[in-house]
């Protein structure tokens, strides 16, 4: 069991590895959002999970929504409205 103090390094080497795939995301409070091609997405969730346990995670638990619409849709234009 990886100890809580390591939790957020885990979550940061999460966010690096999405970083580094180029696609557009949004880290949040409790999840961090992504934009892109959905297999290209399904993938890096993959990545994502073995990042944690190969860095001592012995469970992860991964919640995957997806929003679609055939004209596209953006991260942006969903929260545009509500930023200061």
């Amino acid at each position: 069991m990886v100890p809580e103090e390591q939790i957020y390094d885990i979550v940061d080497q999460v966010i690096e590895l999405i970083k580094k795939s180029g696609v557009n995301y949004i880290v949040g409070p409790m999840e961090t959002s992504m934009e892109g091609d959905l297999e290209e997405l399904l993938a890096l969730g993959i990545k994502a999970q073995d990042v944690c346990v190969q860095a001592g995670s012995q469970r992860v638990i991964s919640i995957v929504k997806i929003d679609y619409k055939p004209d596209g849709v953006s991260m942006n234009e969903k929260i545009d409205k509500y930023r200061p």
